[in-house]
């Protein structure tokens, strides 16, 4: 495991468009995807002691997105062949034992990470209604692997903001996790 800190956002640079195989066994694009309010666009995996460590978190965040317009999707890229537990397969039981409320799509060749500049797992993408980035930041602090819950998390104030004004936090702290497991 290799601690990695997220880049500083890049405000206003547009969403890039893919086309992904979905634990629901669907071929997906992001106009498919796309909120009327907003786009959260997540990079994670089944393995990583981050993403483990936020998921209820991830979870709950995006069921209460989804009720402002901002439609949220997770994509693992991650090497299955040096890292079998983030295979399509398991990604199909992850998504199930944490009662995703969003797409988990497979991003088998890697390009759709190379293509956005993801780094970690997990890596958050926040978009405003014109596929514009306006987040680049973490869901909340973690202290020995806990999330600290002290109200709404960074990601959730974030992407609210997003939905209602089309613009992100000037003030953001790094999202870190995990390296993505390159081929």
């Amino acid at each position: 495991m290799s601690l990695t800190k997220t880049p500083i956002c890049d405000f206003g640079k547009q969403a890039e468009n893919f086309k992904l195989k979905s634990t629901d066994d669907k071929f997906l694009t992001l106009e498919d995807l796309k909120g009327k309010n907003g786009t959260l666009v997540m990079f994670i995996c089944n393995h990583c002691p981050y993403v483990k460590a936020i998921i209820s978190d991830v979870v709950k965040d995006c069921n209460v997105l989804s009720k402002l317009g901002v439609n949220s999707l997770a994509i693992c890229s991650n090497d299955v062949v040096n890292y079998p537990e983030d295979s399509f397969e398991n990604m199909s039981i992850f998504s199930k034992k944490n009662n995703f409320n969003f797409s988990y799509l497979h991003d088998e060749t890697q390009e759709v990470a190379k293509k956005y500049g993801a780094v970690c797992t997990p890596d958050f993408f926040g978009y405003n209604g014109n596929l514009e980035l306006q987040y680049r930041g973490r869901i909340r602090e973690l202290k020995d692997l806990k999330p600290i819950r002290d109200g709404d998390s960074d990601l959730l104030l974030a992407m609210t903001q997003i939905s209602k004004t089309g613009n992100g936090p000037k003030e953001q702290i790094p999202s870190m996790g995990c390296n993505i497991k390159w081929k």
